[in-house]
């Protein structure tokens, strides 16, 4: 238990860049802000419960898929450090409302997957599995999974404090530590598949 704790802040501050809460609560506010209090619940409860769902599957199901098909963990991590980098990349280099294009219905699909958990997401809880083990990441994955609950409940005064340029700033910083986060997952693949 006491190791868990120490893996904590390795397992969640990834994970928060990676789902990147400011640049999908916008999104969220756009598309909810004409329904009532009770259908917007709904649509939360739904987003939240799909991406914990996703989220899971794809961590227990990650490895035996790789080993079906003869990845090792170090391919992963190299090649997840890529994803990552070419998505911190291009949040840097353009505007938010060119990230994500909208289809589909409100909670499962596009709010619960891929915005809330989409590939950075995935790809990082592989990696953090891999690496701290499965118990810190999903603790971890559950309270940053409680951190997009309550900013969705508190979206509009949450944008109306920070305004539209501070969310986008936000936003941008996050990226930043999205692309040295996966500098640093391309840096440990590699030095691993070197000293093997």
């Amino acid at each position: 238990m006491v190791e868990t704790l120490k893996h904590l802040p390795h397992t969640f501050i990834p994970l928060f860049v990676a789902i990147d809460i400011f640049a999908v609560l916008p999104i969220f506010i756009s598309m909810t802000h004409s329904l009532t209090e009770p259908k917007r619940e709904k649509i939360i409860r739904e987003s939240i419960l799909t991406a914990l769902i996703a989220s899971i599957i794809f961590t227990v199901m990650g490895e035996t898929i790789f080993r079906m098909i003869g990845i090792t963990t170090d391919d992963f991590k190299i090649a997840g450090g890529l994803v990552l980098l070419v998505f911190a990349v291009l949040d840097l280099t353009r505007r938010d409302e060119g990230r994500k294009k909208l289809a589909g219905k409100f909670g499962v699909v596009p709010i619960g997957v891929p915005l809330i958990v989409g590939p950075a997401v995935l790809t990082t809880l592989l990696v953090l599995v891999d690496h701290y083990g499965f118990v810190a990441t999903v603790i971890s994955l559950l309270l940053n999974l409680l951190i997009v609950w309550s900013v969705f409940k508190k979206g509009q005064s949450i944008i109306k404090i920070l305004g539209e340029g501070g969310i986008i700033a936000i936003s941008k910083v996050m990226a930043l530590l999205l692309a040295a986060i996966a500098i640093m997952m391309i840096r440990i693949g590699l030095e691993n598949i070197i000293t093997r």
